[in-house]
């Protein structure tokens, strides 16, 4: 699964806007951009979506999709990621991976082990060259009462690659560059998007263990890809 992830920039001091919207040219200059540690479920997150024409969108999206039918905006926090294998035909998904993908903007993400005593120790996931990357997804319209209208995405998900499946057996789908534009072309058959539903391959995967700060979705800072905290040494009988 992807329950929280990045968009840091390659090391502190580098974050750079313009590079995020050379990288992305969809992005546009209306989107604002700001760098995140500490991505959460129910955020608002940058995204590349596609007009009704089929050209390339910058969109602030609420991370957790709500589908169009829906009666409780609530349900999108349920479905915050989508498996690949079932995209195609559940319900809640099916829509969106037909007409309404999007590239959700990212440069890492993070899962946990859980160790003998029960504590979940984060990694952070990233590209061996830490450059911006894109995790295919999907993304809604819901109508509300009085007029209350919500855009919301879901990350989709396959099995994880060897570098991951120690940690967790789900890994984010992080689409190859030169299938973006492919990803959301309207005209693009089934087929072919099932076929990039793939893990990253393990060679373009790095895990770095980090600062249990993370697990609090009220940090998001840098303090959240600092290195772990050093524990405290056992005790001794002399």
């Amino acid at each position: 699964m992807c329950g929280r992830y990045t968009l840091a920039g390659p090391a502190p001091g580098e974050w750079s806007e313009s590079r995020l919207r050379t990288r992305f040219p969809g992005l546009g200059e209306s989107v604002e951009l700001r760098q995140r540690f500490n991505v959460a479920p129910t955020d608002e997150v940058a995204c590349v979506t596609t007009t009704n024409e089929g050209e390339p969108r910058g969109d602030l999206l609420r991370w957790g999709l709500v589908p169009h039918w829906a009666k409780d905006p609530g349900l999108g926090a349920k479905l915050i990621n989508a498996r690949g294998e079932t995209v195609a035909q559940k319900p809640a998904f099916r829509d969106g991976f037909a007409r309404r993908r999007c590239l959700i903007v990212a440069d890492g993400f993070y899962e946990w082990e859980r160790r003998g005593s029960g504590t979940r120790h984060p990694f952070h996931i990233t590209r061996p060259d830490a450059e911006p990357f894109a995790f295919a997804g999907i993304w809604a319209t819901w109508h509300g009462p009085e007029e209350r209208t919500l855009r919301t995405c879901s990350i989709i998900t396959t099995a994880a690659n060897e570098a991951i499946s120690g940690l967790h057996d789900r890994m984010p789908v992080i689409l190859p560059a030169e299938a973006e534009e492919a990803w959301l072309d309207p005209a693009t058959p089934e087929a072919v998007l099932s076929d990039l539903l793939a893990p990253l391959p393990p060679e373009l995967t790095t895990l770095r263990e980090v600062s249990r700060a993370v697990n609090n979705v009220r940090n998001d800072g840098p303090e959240c890809l600092a290195p772990p905290e050093s524990e405290p040494a056992a005790p001794t009988l002399f």
